[in-house]
């Protein structure tokens, strides 16, 4: 054989070999499809409305891994959230969990500070209680907060809250002598002039200085004219027959001054110049 044909053979056999030897591509597997957003998101709504079924049913178990699977990922809409925690405080509550309870409704209010129980809700014995004092809690340290940042007051609206404080505990006396302090000292606006007359003269009626408190009324209708007590106010026995005397007799001076300006004016008119005479 010669050495060409043999050469061939030789590379044909190798390459039969290298063929045989190699190892073969792994197939491809497909990929599983991808979770988007919107289906986390669904799939909360579901959860959340199995939840809801499930504690309807007293199923409070599954209803617990329902509620928790719902807010798992957070993409509840804040008001879905609050509801989630509400049914888990629920079942907290009733299960004499009242930490866990608490921190549940606390968790409400923090995601929706407008958050709140229906009445029927409201009066339950169970969780009622404690929804109110975990509200009150978070209000309390949010006013707190808004105070501790809040610009400092000038003098005399600082005057001005003093005075509300001491009124509020009962010091009529001291809270007299603010408010009459943040009055001389000159409150900016309407409302806060208003506001320290009307204790003013809620003081000075409580101390039976009937003169002084009707003299407080009338000085707030010269601020503002249209001023009324409120409700709660309109009907108290030491004060609401002095205001009704102070409306009146300011209204009687408010006429009184208005006659005489008109008559003033009418004296002071120049008189109608003559008709001229009619030619004959």
């Amino acid at each position: 054989m010669n050495a060409a044909p043999r050469a061939i053979l030789l590379l044909a056999l190798v390459a039969l070999f290298v063929s045989a030897c190699a190892v073969p591509a792994p197939e491809k597997k497909p990929e599983p499809p991808a979770i988007t957003e919107q289906m986390l998101r669904d799939r909360a709504k579901e959860q959340l409305a199995a939840g809801q079924k499930q504690y309807e049913s007293g199923e409070y178990d599954n209803a617990v891994k329902s509620f928790n699977g719902a807010l798992e990922h957070g993409l509840l809409p804040r008001s879905d959230q609050s509801t989630a925690r509400k049914y888990l405080a629920f079942i907290a509550c009733v299960s004499n969990k009242e930490a866990q309870c608490r921190d549940e409704f606390r968790r409400a209010l923090e995601i929706d500070p407008a958050f709140d129980l229906t009445p029927a809700e409201a009066g339950h014995p169970n969780w009622g209680p404690v929804f109110r004092s975990v509200k009150a809690q978070l209000e309390e340290q949010r006013a707190a907060t808004a105070a501790k940042n809040a610009p400092p007051l000038a003098k005399a609206e600082q005057l001005l809250a003093d005075g509300t404080k001491k009124y509020d505990a009962g010091e009529y006396d001291t809270a007299a002598r603010l408010f009459q302090e943040a009055t001389k000292e000159g409150l900016k606006s309407k409302p806060d002039q208003v506001k320290s007359l009307k204790f003013t003269a809620f003081c000075a009626c409580l101390a039976n200085k009937i003169t002084q408190c009707r003299a407080d009324f009338t000085r707030i209708f010269d601020i503002d004219p249209a001023f009324e007590l409120a409700p709660a106010e309109s009907g108290h026995p030491s004060w609401s027959k002095t205001f009704a005397q102070a409306k009146a007799q300011w209204k009687q001076a408010q006429e009184k001054a208005a006659r005489e300006a008109q008559a003033k004016s009418a004296r002071e008119k120049p008189p109608a110049s003559p008709a001229p005479a009619k030619k004959p």
